[in-house]
């Protein structure tokens, strides 16, 4: 069975509903997952951290080779039909401007305490002090970070490795938004969760920034400054693959990002993600939903297309391989 068809169904459902929370879903399914291997893992220990997250990876393995076991007994149609919803459980286009939106709409009714908490639904930082500039420029820096780690990269695993890759990598990148924190609880313990995460999204970091580097021309930005600035301040970031999309980002809508940040009580200074430039405001976030959304069309096309022209079935391209 061809992946290219489900796949597009999967785009367009994902597009047209989002992550509704009262449907059942593989990816929270996940998260419990993750949470019964940390209960009977935890130690503060690096070694503790790597068992637990071998433990999580081959649970996920097997539940996809159950999926895909059962799927040959359903007719064509049927398969095709598991294989869409599962994909489209994988894809996060609708959720990342619904969630952004929520915070954004707060803001223009003037509810700061209601834009605060919003936000802190979708970043790993405080948000009970933050400034209405400074929740402004956390929205676009997790539109553009989860551009890459909760749209591009899943259609990148899945065109590699199909369906397993897909929850392979939803399931580590959880992982990490889960135990990959530098606390006492999980400094130690998640370690290999967020090196793993880091390694994995590596390559996906990188082609979204430059996909969204060709999305501000489609959208009518800059894409001259995201180009310059992707190049310049790519680096500026604790971490090894934020600051790429971040730093496309920046130089397309005008704005800086990063800079000095509160995290649950501590400020971490942090440099500067482009250029001095006008005061970021509710259009900023429009901009970066246009590119949000035709960065994820132009991967999506690139796949489907990769996937059609190369029959690729339920293992990606790695089952051309075989």
């Amino acid at each position: 069975m061809g992946l290219a068809w489900p796949f597009l169904a999967a785009y367009l459902l994902d597009l047209l509903l989002g992550d509704p929370p009262q449907w059942p879903h593989p990816i929270r399914f996940l998260g419990r997952v993750i949470e019964y291997w940390e209960g009977v893992c935890y130690r503060p220990r690096v070694a503790a951290g790597a068992v637990f997250w071998l433990a999580v990876m081959v649970t996920t393995l097997i539940g996809v080779l159950g999926l895909l076991g059962a799927v040959m007994f359903l007719p064509q149609w049927a398969g095709a039909a598991v294989f869409a919803y599962f994909l489209y459980t994988g894809l996060a286009t609708r959720s990342l401007h619904y969630e952004s939106r929520r915070v954004e709409d707060a803001l223009a009714r003037g509810n700061l305490a209601v834009a605060r908490k919003r936000l802190a639904r979708i970043v790993g930082r405080g948000t009970s002090e933050l400034s209405p500039e400074e929740i402004r420029r956390a929205v676009i820096e997790t539109v553009a970070e989860n551009l890459a780690d909760g749209v591009v990269a899943p259609m990148f695993f899945t065109l590699l490795l199909g369906l397993p890759g897909l929850f392979l990598y939803k399931a580590a990148n959880t992982m990490d938004s889960m135990v990959g924190y530098k606390n006492y609880r999980y400094g130690k313990f998640g370690k290999v969760a967020a090196r793993a995460d880091d390694v994995l999204n590596y390559l996906p970091a990188r082609l979204t920034a430059l996909l969204m580097v060709a999305a501000a021309a489609v959208a009518g930005l800059d894409a001259r400054d995201a180009w310059r600035i992707m190049r310049r301040d790519a680096g500026n970031s604790s971490s090894p693959n934020a600051g790429w999309p971040e730093a496309a980002m920046a130089g397309a809508l005008g704005v800086r990002l990063g800079g000095p940040s509160a995290y649950f009580g501590q400020v971490v200074k942090k440099p500067f993600i482009g250029d001095p430039g006008q005061p970021l405001a509710v259009g900023h976030h429009r901009q970066a939903v246009r590119i949000l959304y035709a960065t994820s069309l132009i991967m999506a096309g690139l796949t489907f297309l990769a996937l059609y022209v190369t029959h690729a079935g339920a293992w990606g391209l790695l089952g051309l391989l075989r």
